[in-house]
């Protein structure tokens, strides 16, 4: 993966030192703590506005974790985009297919240490249905699924549960839901709590013979 602001010493320490302080000063807290392992893909929920980014961001630095985070292609035309992707930023291309699921588990393969942070509604807009890539990244690289949160409403950010994915989309998307029900979006309109449903969870699991 490519170097990123959290390799560079003095401005990860000045970034790190600004988080705490931005953080002090508006009343936000920490709640929970990252997985052990060195590999996981964490949900960053809910996305319903640009600040999520910015407190994502901060969390990472508050929690010492070197992380990268993907968001939609648009978000990196210059001449933002060198400095989005020096900020960590991955550049997910919609409107076609580029395997993306299949190289972030390359990535895993290949690096002994790696935090993918994947939004799963994928918009700050309203949607019917979380995207599933998150889950079948983690999947197929055997790493956990980690339950960021940013809850506007408490002032709180940090981790949820974490777990192995069973392979069972639907059970496990459940189990999502049930933690993301009560954490408040900074735009509640737009905060698609109850979308964690799966739209197409594949074929039904064949039963054993008795």
């Amino acid at each position: 993966m490519k170097k990123t602001v959290f390799d560079t010493p003095g401005i990860n320490l000045l970034f790190r030192a600004i988080s705490r302080v931005g953080f002090w000063a508006t009343g936000w807290k920490m709640e929970g703590s990252p997985p052990e392992g060195p590999k996981y893909v964490l949900i960053a929920a809910p996305h319903t506005s640009n600040w999520d980014l910015l407190a994502t961001l901060c969390l990472a630095f508050n929690y010492k974790i070197k992380v990268y985070w993907m968001g939609k292609d648009s978000l990196f035309r210059f001449p933002a985009g060198p400095v989005l992707k020096w900020l960590g930023g991955i550049p997910v291309v919609r409107d076609r297919s580029t395997n993306m699921v299949e190289r972030q588990v390359r990535e895993f393969e290949n690096n002994d240490r790696l935090i993918l942070i994947v939004p799963p509604e994928g918009t700050r807009g309203k949607v019917k249905y979380w995207k599933t890539g998150f889950y079948h990244i983690a999947h197929l690289a055997k790493v956990p699924i980690a339950m960021g949160f940013i809850d506007f409403e408490r002032k709180a950010g940090g981790f949820g549960p974490a777990f192995i994915p069973t392979g069972d989309l639907e059970k496990d998307m459940a189990k999502i839901r049930l933690f993301y029900s009560n954490i408040k979006g900074k735009r509640e309109d737009l905060w698609s709590r109850e979308s964690v449903a799966v739209k197409n969870p594949g074929p039904a699991k064949k039963k054993k013979a008795a």
